[in-house]
């Protein structure tokens, strides 16, 4: 047994990296609270591992008195000369208890507490060797799923891939081996929890990092990215270096610097963009494919007006609108994007509606802010919601009204007076 116990602890020393003598403290108090759950915690005992043997020696002392009241703590003084001829009153005297009487119930807690202490080093261990490690590519396999994600076994401890860091559609089966992102890792009560992802835009970066040396050696920076998981990304890069073409290091030669990272992202198509510090010339190269005419910047609400030819309002917003939401996305500013047709009758709508205004002696927000966007809208009110207009009266409706008229393409004015004579149309 003793050897068993020696052997025992310096196998899980050193295997698990845990320190001896704090095991050896873990078994001296299992045995001693098993001892007091036996025999009551009214005992003077003593535990100590006898390094030599291997052995856990327990030892009971008791006060040497004249007459005994309590046998578990009081020797006689004539009993105890039996052991120490030399013994005195109010000595104390230690008796060897044999902790095979413990049983079963000693051995248990003993086991109990050790496997308990060896998790707790452990999880200390796993969590001093994780927390730095956040921001790096892990590889582990696919143990279970449970009702947070997917659990992703590391080797030593396991990783969380929750149902929100997934990429949509992926599917995996246990035994799977798969790569992820460490995006955090939690102390918690039952061990270290390190969450990972699949579906970050930082994933994509890290990939970009491993994948290509010049942004692994800092040649080419990555700017930003953002993602529609497992659909379409934008990564923009840039360099200072003039002999390198940002664009191409990432591309790889026939493709196979960003073949690699689109396989590992389930066939995610990556659009490279240029970035710029000026961000009308960063938006477009954002929204490529499409070919822009013009962008209006409004800085303080970080707003883009994008204006592009007819036929590439498809391409600059995208299925779904995921290139113009992924170019706002990475930019961080809100896009509005409008054909040239679409941009001019707008414009000639505000023009038209500033005239207004001012023969009407009202600004054009007063028009906006009352829900009238064109003069169409204005010419189809009744007097009683043109009076609704924030400082109107019966004078400027009237004003209103030939303003309209003068202004109204003449085509129009003409419908409207037939339709006026023909007493067919009543």
């Amino acid at each position: 047994m003793g050897l068993e116990l020696k052997k025992a602890i310096d196998q899980i020393s050193k295997d698990k990296g845990i320190d001896r003598d704090l095991l050896v403290d873990t078994l001296e108090e299992a045995v001693r609270s098993s001892v007091a759950k036996k025999y009551g915690d009214h005992l003077d005992i003593e535990v100590s591992y006898n390094e030599e043997t291997g052995e856990i020696d327990v030892y009971q002392f008791k006060i040497v008195v004249q007459d005994v009241n309590d046998p578990d703590t009081e020797i006689s003084l004539e009993e105890a000369k039996k052991h120490d001829p030399n013994v005195q009153l109010d000595d104390e005297l230690g008796f060897k208890l044999k902790v095979e009487d413990l049983g079963r119930i000693a051995a248990q807690s003993a086991k109990q507490v050790i496997i308990q202490r060896m998790r707790d080093a452990e999880q200390e261990i796993i969590y001093e060797e994780y927390k730095d490690r956040k921001g790096e590519i892990i590889s582990g396999i696919i143990q279970r799923r449970d009702k947070e994600g997917w659990i992703i076994n590391l080797g030593r401890t396991e990783a969380l891939l929750p149902k929100n860091e997934q990429i949509p559609k992926e599917r995996y089966r246990r035994g799977d081996r798969i790569q992820a992102f460490i995006i955090d890792v939690r102390k918690e009560g039952r061990g270290p929890q390190i969450i990972v992802s699949r579906s970050h835009p930082d994933y994509l970066i890290a990939l970009f990092h491993r994948e290509v040396p010049e942004v692994a050696d800092g040649t080419v920076k990555i700017m930003g990215a953002a993602r529609d998981p497992g659909k379409r990304a934008k990564v923009a890069v840039m360099t200072q270096d003039l002999d390198v073409d940002p664009v191409g290091a990432c591309v790889g030669v026939k493709g196979s610097r960003i073949h690699n990272i689109v396989q590992e992202l389930k066939g995610e198509r990556i659009d490279i963009v240029v970035w710029s510090p000026d961000i009308a010339t960063y938006a477009a190269n954002a929204l490529s494919p499409a070919r822009i005419s013009k962008i209006f910047v409004d800085e303080e609400e970080k707003t883009l007006e994008v204006i592009v030819p007819d036929d590439q309002l498809t391409p600059a917003i995208g299925k779904k609108g995921q290139n113009v939401k992924l170019a706002s996305k990475l930019l961080g500013w809100k896009i509005d994007v409008y054909t040239e047709t679409r941009y001019n009758q707008i414009n000639e709508h505000k023009k038209v509606l500033e005239q207004l205004a001012s023969a009407a002696e009202v600004s054009m927000q007063d028009f906006l802010r009352a829900g009238f966007e064109s003069m169409d809208q204005l010419a189809q009110a009744s007097d009683e919601e043109l009076l609704q207009i924030p400082g109107f009266n019966p004078d400027k409706v009237s004003d209103l009204r030939a303003a309209i008229n003068l202004l109204r393409p003449d085509k129009e004015k003409k419908e409207g007076e037939e339709s006026e004579e023909d007493p067919s149309s009543s």
